[in-house]
């Protein structure tokens, strides 16, 4: 089924536009309340922490973010203070004086955010009675070992238990606003809405629970989202009990978000409640900013990266590594929730096409994602070993070097032992077997999917090979003593970033690559693709290619996938340069100074939900302000154009290359996303934007 346009923060469809000082946010209290407020566990953590310098500069000492405490967390993030408001110092003061420890501080990212943690343990001898009020409320029982859901009803009802104390202390001015993030915190909104608290309330699901359960098992998702009979597909996973507190969670909330279109579809069958706005998940765009630098420092990582293949290609290195792409893929290990095994598979044909064209560009692919490992690779480690003690050898030259005043001699500038110290410093290059496909040992070899798939494939990096690669087992850190880099300054350096992702609510993994001016693969079922393919009229333009893996077969995907690859690797030096300065423009589109627009969707949950003084009239019509860059005034408008005929292309600039000024687009580009024209009905007589639907 098509997607449909719902309200966005992004279009804001259906909603009117205001300025943001008509928000009485002086009047308000707002309250994030998430699982991972101080507590990293997976991609919530990335959205609350780069969305709090936004939220605290327009709510300043009215923000407030709640989450579980635990005690390593608190004393390395968080610094404590007392909380400047009464009536939130009074509210904890009744939990703490009934036994359930409560802490208050800031928390050390920008925006430097207060934060209430509530302890669970302190308060974990309520459990059976609050397990009661739960039933009682809304017939929903958690099972005795699943620590997580309990541990998530405890923290629910000291949330409820502190949202009574305060709204009994504030009395009706100023009102309460409380965004829950994800089931975990649900149990809580659900307790709220139970006992009439008067606040607003807003839930937000980043994905589904009973969604990513199904996608984990190879199943066509997508296009049966209506035949899944989502009771009993819950029940057959042992999951029931959560997915009834995510679903009583969803409709108990004021507002009800999602963080993508794809993701909307899903919760409206997975959960039965279609979404009221669609929030972007957006980064903080001055963290990875570089202005016009971000070229040296790919140019600068890129030659570390280098210095590791020369170094684990020991005695196979017989490509140019001038000519060499640096390809990556990088998350979770979900083998194909992340698309692992069609890019494995479009990297066997991507071998194959290179071979066929006979083209000199080698394409080395880093497999980064977590495994379990015992150690390094000691073939890996000698391999850079090797390369530091020749690189040693050529870079310290003969003592008499720094002696001699005069012209030396050739004949007497090295003597034997200096020839000996070189020889045996080339011969070690020597390697009689192949490079090794992974840096670590892995503990389940013989099993493992990527190890597996790449046996069937028979990529194991023979000197035929045009693709080599390289699974790295373990996230990439400054102190390693294999590939001593970053994951920021590791994506600087790379040319693509290929995520093929079944199930991908958002997917951040793309859009740092953007930020950091790296082109990216993505997909229509990922929220990145999406918000993409709806905001740029042309996204391979600009560096995003989208592979369609929802209406297409996964062959045809995987196709699709490989020409993409095959083209990037088509590309001279000068059209990947001028392409990176195209992915680049588009942080713009990815910064929570536009996608954060947090007023908005606030102003909205407090309308709906409290008879307040603000006299807001929201529109029924389905009128949209959005924006959506064009495609770049010196792509060709024939793709046929824009490619070289041969295989191979010199990188040498010819003089028929297609005319480019980067300032001038550029500008245009900024015109663009400050001047958004209008979605949503088309006026009579007036044609739709190319690639664009009418909905």
């Amino acid at each position: 089924m098509p997607l449909t346009r719902s309200l966005s923060m992004t279009s804001l469809s259906g909603l009117p536009l205001w300025d943001e000082e008509d928000l009485p946010v002086d009047d308000l209290l707002l309250f994030e309340i998430a699982w991972e407020v101080t507590n990293k566990v997976g991609g919530i953590y990335t959205v609350i922490q780069t969305k709090a310098k936004i939220t605290a500069d327009e709510w300043g000492e009215n923000l407030f973010m709640m989450g579980p405490y635990y005690e390593h967390n608190f004393n390395t993030q968080v610094e404590q203070c007392e909380p400047p408001n009464p009536a939130v110092k009074k509210a904890m003061g009744a939990l703490i004086d009934n036994g359930c420890l409560v802490y208050f501080g800031r928390w050390l990212i920008e925006g430097s955010p207060y934060v209430i943690l509530f302890d669970t343990a302190s308060a974990a001898w309520n459990l059976d009675r609050w397990k009661g009020d739960l039933w009682d409320t809304c017939g929903i029982g958690l099972p005795g070992h699943d620590r997580e859901a309990n541990d998530s009803l405890i923290f629910g009802s000291m949330v409820a238990w502190f949202f009574k104390e305060l709204t009994d202390q504030l009395g009706d001015s100023p009102n309460v606003l409380a965004h829950f993030h994800e089931w975990q915190v649900g149990a809580g909104l659900i307790l709220c809405r139970s006992r009439k608290i008067p606040l607003a309330t807003i839930f937000t699901t980043h994905a589904t629970l009973l969604g990513r359960y199904i996608c984990a098992g190879n199943v066509d998702f997508y296009n049966n989202l209506h035949k899944f009979n989502v009771d009993q597909e819950a029940g057959e996973r042992l999951i029931y009990h959560r997915y009834c507190l995510e679903r009583a969670a969803v409709h108990c909330a004021h507002v009800f978000t999602t963080v993508s279109q794809i993701t909307a579809v899903e919760a409206n069958h997975m959960l039965h409640r279609k979404p009221d706005v669609v929030t972007p998940n957006g980064l903080n765009i001055k963290k990875f900013s570089a202005m016009h630098e971000f070229q040296n420092l790919h140019s600068t990582n890129k030659g570390r990266i280098q210095e590791f293949i020369r170094g684990h290609f020991y005695g196979h290195l017989d490509f140019n590594l001038e000519k060499t792409l640096f390809f990556f893929i990088a998350g979770r290990y979900e083998f194909s929730n992340k698309g692992v095994d069609i890019f494995l598979e479009s990297l066997s044909r991507l071998n194959y096409l290179l071979k066929v064209h006979k083209n000199d560009v080698t394409v080395v692919v880093f497999f980064i994602m977590p495994a379990k490992t015992n150690n390094f690779n000691v073939e890996t480690l000698k391999g850079q070993a090797v390369r530091k003690q020749l690189w040693y050898v050529s870079a310290n030259p003969p003592q008499c070097y720094t002696s001699w005043r005069d012209i030396p001699d050739m004949n007497t500038i090295l003597d034997r032992d200096d020839f000996t110290i070189m020889k045996r410093a080339i011969y070690a290059t020597q390697r009689h077997t192949l490079p090794p496909v992974t840096t670590h040992n892995m503990l389940d070899d013989a099993s493992d999917p990527i190890l597996t798939n790449v046996r069937r494939i028979s990529l194991f990096n023979a000197r035929t090979d045009r693709v080599k690669v390289l699974f790295h087992p373990e996230f990439l850190s400054s102190t390693s003593p294999l590939l001593p880099m970053d994951y920021e300054e590791f994506v600087r350096g790379c040319h693509l970033g290929v995520f093929p992702s079944y199930y991908e609510p958002w997917g951040y993994t793309p859009g740092e690559c953007t930020v950091m001016g790296i082109p990216s693969v993505t997909t229509n079922l990922s929220g990145f693709g999406c918000f993409m393919e709806e905001h740029v009229s042309d996204p391979a333009a600009y560096g995003i290619y989208i592979v369609d893996r929802r209406f297409r077969s996964a062959d045809d995907s995987c196709n699709q996938l490989t020409q993409f690859m095959f083209g990037f690797c088509q590309q001279s030096r000068r059209q990947r340069i001028i392409q990176r300065n195209r992915t680049e423009r588009l942080s713009d589109l990815l910064d929570w100074r536009y996608l954060g627009r947090v007023s908005h969707i606030n102003h909205f949950a407090l309308s709906l939900s409290l008879s307040l003084s603000l006299s807001l009239s929201l529109s029924l019509s389905p009128q949209t302000e959005g924006f959506r860059y064009p495609r770049p005034g010196s792509v060709p408008p024939s793709p046929s154009v824009s490619v070289h005929s041969t295989p191979h292309h010199s990188d040498e600039e010819d003089d028929d290359e297609e005319p480019y000024d980067e300032d001038k687009e550029a500008e245009r580009d900024r015109q663009n996303i400050k001047a958004p024209f209008t979605l949503g009905a088309t006026p009579e007589g007036k044609k739709t934007h190319p690639g664009e639907s009418a909905n």
